[in-house]
């Protein structure tokens, strides 16, 4: 029982080293090399999501650890070596209702704290800005209701991704994640985000803001973010949907409340000489 004892403590001694080397290489707003947990939160719905993970993540490898040791124990303290006249037990009545108790307990916690972030996640809280996101084969499209204009979002080649780059060897274009026209919305402000889709089913996921919801042709999905952090965060859509699924990012720039107003502006005036909608070429805040 001492081996057992250091067994699993030693166990748990790596999982503590591996999650804390997790949560430092999990980038914000992007993957990141050797990245182990999930990326930083920049909203609250994503804070309570990975504190939720993390809480699993502790109950699971106990769980694991536990019945491991239990096995090790069993092997080595009941084989025909060590055990040669096998007990005659039917059963422990103690030991039936502790091992059926204990997991409806741990599964009760389990339940209550998801039940808090998934009603935390649906109770749409007033929208300071509505955004309706349209998913086409293979990219997106973005409209601002209130404002009346529409963009499309496509990704960049690699072509045009080394030519920023030659431009400015700092400039942040991660391969597969940069687009031409990202989405734009102000800090601390509560977001509407309405999915739909063109074509077939997409899904829009920023995993920074804690969002993930279908863009399904013919029904309008809405969720919502209120982005704490200024920067640029970037998604996927994370349901399969197509040859070229894997090559419809999402970026999201979060800037001030007066830089975002000046975009907005510059949007408007881009638009109401057009008939169709095109991409929107100002930079936020600049």
């Amino acid at each position: 029982m001492q081996v057992l004892s250091r067994f699993y403590v030693a166990a748990l001694l790596a999982v503590m080293a591996l999650a804390g080397a997790g949560a430092a290489w999990a980038g914000i707003g992007q993957p990141t090399d050797w990245q182990l947990g999930p990326q930083g939160p920049a909203t609250t719905v994503a804070d309570d999501i990975i504190r939720f993970h993390d809480i699993l993540l502790w109950i699971i490898t106990g769980i694991t650890i536990f019945v491991l040791a239990l096995l090790v124990y069993v092997v080595v303290r009941f084989n025909a070596k060590a055990n040669p006249t096998p007990a005659r037990t039917t059963h422990n009545t103690l030991l039936e209702v502790a091992w059926t108790l204990t997991p409806v307990l741990i599964l009760l916690f389990i339940a209550v704290l998801s039940f808090r972030a998934l009603f935390f996640q649906l109770d749409m809280p007033k929208a300071d800005l509505t955004v309706k996101a349209t998913g086409k084969q293979w990219f997106w499209s973005y409209s601002y209701p209130d404002s009346k204009f529409e963009f499309d979002s496509i990704m960049l080649t690699e072509k045009e991704r080394k030519a920023k780059l030659d431009k400015d060897p700092k400039a942040d274009v991660p391969r597969l994640l940069s687009v031409d026209n990202e989405l734009v919305v102000p800090i601390n402000k509560v977001v509407r985000v309405q999915t739909t889709g063109a074509d077939v089913i997409h899904a829009f996921a920023v995993p920074s803001f804690g969002i993930k919801i279908d863009a399904i042709p013919g029904r309008l999905n809405e969720t919502w973010f209120k982005a704490e952090r200024e920067g640029v965060y970037y998604g996927q859509c994370s349901e399969l949907c197509g040859k070229d699924h894997a090559f419809m990012p999402i970026m999201v720039r979060v800037v001030s409340e007066q830089a975002f107003t000046a975009w907005l502006e510059q949007a408007k005036k881009k638009y109401a000489s057009e008939d169709t909608p095109a991409a929107v070429t100002v930079a936020a805040g600049q």
